[in-house]
């Protein structure tokens, strides 16, 4: 006996497939707003020639992740990059990462826009993107979901 195509019933079953897809996404939390973010504060001093300084911090949903330096000193004028990568095993910033991110052109008051990304352990990177000709103290803010 062939089998027969039934659009009434192909259009139920992709309509089922839509509210179980919706239904899951919302038991799961979802996307979360960028306003509805939480936001960690790093500090540090960089010097030319210094390695990536590493910052963990964990996301618990999916949602946007950006960057910014609010405070630069002694020269505010200066560009830093920031990266995110994924956090090694048991949230480690050491070793080989996985980046996900990055820009060699974060400024002072200037949100960088790192990714909308799944909720899991990441890693911070603030480093020196051009030379620095004297040390850079730096506090740069993340907003996660």
């Amino acid at each position: 006996m062939p089998v027969r195509y039934h659009p009434v019933m192909h259009s139920k079953l992709l309509a089922a497939a839509a509210i179980a897809v919706c239904c899951c996404g919302a038991a799961c939390g979802g996307i979360t707003d960028p306003s509805q973010n939480q936001t960690q504060t790093f500090s540090g001093v960089l010097n030319h020639g210094d390695p990536i300084k590493f910052y963990p911090f964990t996301s618990s949903k999916t949602g946007e992740v950006s960057a910014k330096f609010t405070a630069l000193a002694p020269v505010s004028n200066v560009l830093l990059g920031v990266l995110l990568a994924q956090a090694g095993g048991g949230g480690s910033c050491a070793g080989d990462l996985a980046l996900v991110n990055r820009t060699d052109f974060a400024q002072l008051n200037v949100s960088v826009f790192l990714g909308q990304l799944p909720g899991r352990q990441y890693c911070l990177g603030v480093y020196e993107s051009q030379p620095l000709t004297q040390a850079a103290t730096y506090t740069v803010v993340v907003s996660y979901p």
